[in-house]
């Protein structure tokens, strides 16, 4: 009885806290009561901008979704740490989950108003805020966001909106979890046609060229990542743990702002030098070892990827220099041709061309058939919201990001002298395509083999006692 009442009592505390607190929890109609600390995030204007984008791509009488990312269990209770969809984030600029975006090519009645966008979301909670931080809600989607109408996603309902005179919806639901709970149902399906390929289509091309906004938050993702370079060049030396080195990397981005590391960082000493993905980082590195950093920083959505590979001792081996130069080589001649009207392939057939030639000089390969043995990635790829972004693939238009990263990996037991064995180098530069001549957005670290092994006899800039 007592544990009976005892409950009660709490229960009744709980009741009253959440009801005072919810009295207590006035939402300000300004960006500060919102949590928003950063001054140059993608203004609203931006993302209003891409959805009139869209809805021009649109053919009449047609709707489109779409989806935010979805929270993923990292174990038991505990959540990985959110990443928007990059889609999602593009079109709004929200960075929470279980949000929806209606585009509607022309205007349409949802409930007693007349929209041509709609953004559902969940509503603020002021219990859950406590726990997990400030979120926009509904009002304030409106005031930073600038969205037309905002409405809760839990309240919503197929009658409220008129869609007699929509022939198609367009659909996108990448993570395709969402959908298993969604808006998208059997009854709908009877009266509408669905496209799921469609909006890809469009995201590909509306995002591939960058806006001078995004440029901005690009360059300052590429400069941070250079800084964790040139540091890590300073700060590397024999019997470093694999892990040391991605910290010191890391430490780099999170001290200059950027939110995440792009993509999980790839530190990868002698034999794992030549994984492409590698990412277990936990090998101890000796004086003859190759280390290949690939990494990059995130800064307000937006990635860098850079690859730099360099001597644990600071000194290349000869081998090594001769295989460095190769795809030093194959890299240069690569970015030459990053001008507009080239074919987005370009790249990968020239560096392929280059890398094919000098090792048949070298006898490593006996034919142009054989590269796929030590050189088996394309060369390039667009930059972004994501690391691989979207893109047409087709000729190179100005104001274009795209990563330019030629590679040799010689593992354990090739067919070849072992003195070549565990000689992984790739190097990779994020190249900005201009309305002439290309630019390297992350030449400011070092690239051949005479400047990195100067670089790594300079005294480290942060980590002077590491």
């Amino acid at each position: 009885m007592r544990t009976v009442l005892l409950f009660v009592f709490v229960w009744g505390c709980l009741i009253h806290y959440s009801q005072e607190l919810a009295t207590e929890f006035r939402y300000e109609s300004n960006i500060d009561s919102l949590g928003i600390y950063d001054t140059d995030l993608l203004p609203a204007s931006f993302h209003k901008e891409n959805r009139k984008k869209v809805r021009a791509l649109m053919p009449d009488s047609t709707m489109a979704i779409y989806y935010a990312g979805t929270e993923k269990v990292r174990s038991n209770d505990v959540s990985y740490e959110f990443h928007q969809d990059p889609d999602f984030y593009y079109l709004t600029g929200l960075n929470e989950p279980n949000s929806v975006l209606f585009l509607f090519k022309e205007p349409t009645v949802f409930k007693n108003d007349t929209v041509q966008e709609l953004l559902l979301l969940k509503k603020r909670n002021p219990l859950s805020e406590v726990w997990v931080g400030k979120k926009l809600g509904i009002e304030g989607s409106e005031l930073v966001l600038g969205m037309q109408k905002s409405y809760d996603i839990d309240d919503f309902n197929w009658d409220d909106l008129d869609i007699d005179q929509m022939d198609s919806l367009f659909f996108h639901d990448p993570q395709k979890e969402f959908r298993k709970k969604s808006l998208i149902n059997d009854s709908i399906l009877k009266y509408i046609t669905i496209d799921e390929s469609e909006s890809r289509k469009w995201m590909d091309q509306l995002r591939e060229i960058k806006t001078e906004e995004e440029m901005m938050l690009m360059r300052k993702a590429i400069s941070i990542t250079c800084d964790a370079q040139n540091e890590l060049m300073k700060v590397l030396k024999p019997e470093m743990k694999e892990y040391q080195a991605e910290a010191v990397v890391e430490a780099v981005f999170k001290m200059n702002g950027a939110e995440y590391p792009g993509y999980p960082s790839i530190v990868g000493a002698a034999e794992n030098s030549c994984i492409l993905h590698y990412t277990t980082n936990r090998k101890t590195m000796n004086g003859n070892h190759l280390l290949l950093s690939d990494v990059g920083a995130e800064y307000h959505g937006y990635t860098a990827d850079v690859t730099r590979t360099m001597p644990v001792d600071g000194k290349f081996s000869k081998e090594e220099k001769i295989i460095y130069d190769i795809v030093l080589e194959a890299q240069d001649k690569a970015i030459e041709a990053c001008v507009p009207g080239n074919p987005f392939y370009i790249t990968n057939t020239i560096a392929t061309t280059v890398i094919s030639q000098r090792l048949q000089e070298l006898g490593l390969i006996k034919s142009p058939f054989e590269i796929r043995r030590y050189f088996m990635h394309g060369t390039s790829h667009y930059l972004g919201l994501d690391v691989h972004d979207a893109g047409t693939r087709g000729e190179f238009q100005p104001n274009t990001v795209i990563t330019v990263e030629p590679g040799i990996y010689i593992k354990e037991g090739s067919p070849c002298d072992p003195k070549w064995w565990n000689i992984g180098v790739r190097i990779e530069d994020d190249i900005l395509i201009t309305d002439s001549l290309p630019e390297n957005l992350s030449g400011c670290i070092p690239r051949s083999t005479k400047e990195i092994e100067k670089m790594m006899k300079l005294e480290p800039t942060l980590f002077k006692d590491f």
